[in-house]
């Protein structure tokens, strides 16, 4: 661990002031720090914009360390935006499957199709015109145009808001005002200029904003000895944030069917509705009320998280032929329920619950994870 910037180079400690000169050095000691020190991940450097608009829709609201498990297998199977746009829907989902918000696959596969339609395949190279796609909203729209383009715009996630609320000593207050100030500040930031040469000013200043909140500024216990902007900063350390929600807790029961076809073994999946409000057409371990499965002890338990709920799951295998109980106390119509071989699993748009399930209980192949070294496990 290195001195503090300002004991280093002999400066006073300041406050940080979008004055021109305070703005110039915050840029320059941000950008001599990324170049050192950014992770080596597989979505930086590139020169496709496809590639771009895909790694930043999976890193939403998703850790790095779980978008560099997909990202690559995704672009594997579809390496262009043609690639995309022409393959059905549930291959697209079944490549997502574990990424979770699926609604992000299915709006990422609808907006390629209107590429190819109504723009030749041509993904925009503005921030406005992205606005246009389904399912891109002000932050991917920007990031893409930075990042791919090089357009002059600000790109706000929660690492950005968390470092500028932190250098400029604002509490999070999580309303208009508060965002507002905070877009503010990011725009004030960005370079101006665009791509000069090899030099992407204003796409590699925002990259870097989001790694020094990934990494430096981190939501509790802020390395603030390691920041390159320590003597600008007004907060050193935690800033104040509103008080979240309660995590909920909910029982969750699901049926383990296996059976033999020759030399082949198949699981029984159920297909949620198509308008369902969460994962959609994906596949499932049929749920078992609770009820039904009382006083019988589990094959399986786990803890799954989807945003504020903690499932607290287990799951349940017919014992013998005599226990027909648990399959008839399956809620789901026969034309919902899906008998799959194992060996096709990974080629079907599980939910991530059910991916999890059958790959600790061994039904299903895990995929080794190869994690560039110091990728840190945390959003962005």
């Amino acid at each position: 661990m290195g001195e503090p910037e300002q004991l280093r180079d002999g400066a006073e400690q300041r406050s940080f002031d979008s004055t021109e000169q305070e703005i110039a050095l915050f840029r320059r000691r941000l950008m001599g720090w990324y170049r050192s020190h950014a992770r080596d991940l597989p979505w930086r450097g590139v020169d496709d914009p496809y590639r771009t608009w895909v790694s930043e829709v999976m890193l939403q609201q998703t850790r790095v360390a779980a978008v560099l498990e997909h990202y690559e297998r995704f672009l594997r199977a579809f390496p262009t935006l043609v690639a995309l746009a022409l393959a059905p829907e549930s291959a697209v989902l079944a490549a997502w499957s574990g990424l979770g918000y699926y609604r992000r696959a299915r709006m990422l596969h609808k907006a390629a199709k209107f590429i190819l339609r109504e723009r030749g395949g041509v993904l925009p190279a503005t921030s406005a015109e992205l606005r246009t796609l389904p399912g891109v909203g002000e932050y991917t729209s920007a990031a893409i145009a930075s990042i791919a383009f090089g357009e002059s715009i600000a790109v706000v996630d929660g690492n950005v808001e968390r470092v500028l609320l932190r250098i400029t000593g604002r509490d999070e207050e999580g309303t208009a005002a508060g965002r507002a100030f905070v877009q503010t500040q990011a725009a004030l930031l960005v370079p101006k200029r665009k791509v000069t040469g090899t030099i992407n000013a204003a796409g590699d200043h925002n990259q870097a904003m989001m790694e020094l909140g990934a990494t430096i500024c981190l939501p509790r216990a802020p390395l603030c000895l390691q920041c390159p902007l320590y003597a600008m900063c007004r907060t050193r350390g935690e800033h104040i944030t509103p008080k979240k929600r309660g995590q909920r807790s909910m029982p969750a029961a699901y049926l383990l069917s296996l059976r033999k076809r020759g030399t082949l073994t198949e699981v029984l999946l159920e297909r949620r509705p198509v308008d369902a409000s969460l994962m959609a057409g994906m596949y499932e371990l049929p749920p078992l009320p609770q009820d039904a499965v009382a006083g019988r002890e589990p094959l399986l338990r786990l803890r799954h998280s989807i945003t504020n709920t903690n499932y607290y799951v287990q799951v349940f295998a017919p014992r013998g032929t005599e226990d027909r109980a648990l399959r008839r106390a399956v809620l789901a119509a026969k034309s919902d329920l899906f008998w799959t071989r194992t060996n096709r699993l990974a080629q079907e748009p599980l939910t991530g619950l059910a991916r999890k399930v059958l790959q600790r209980l061994n039904v299903m192949e895990v995929t080794p994870l190869r994690l560039p070294e110091s990728a840190a496990a945390v959003p962005r």
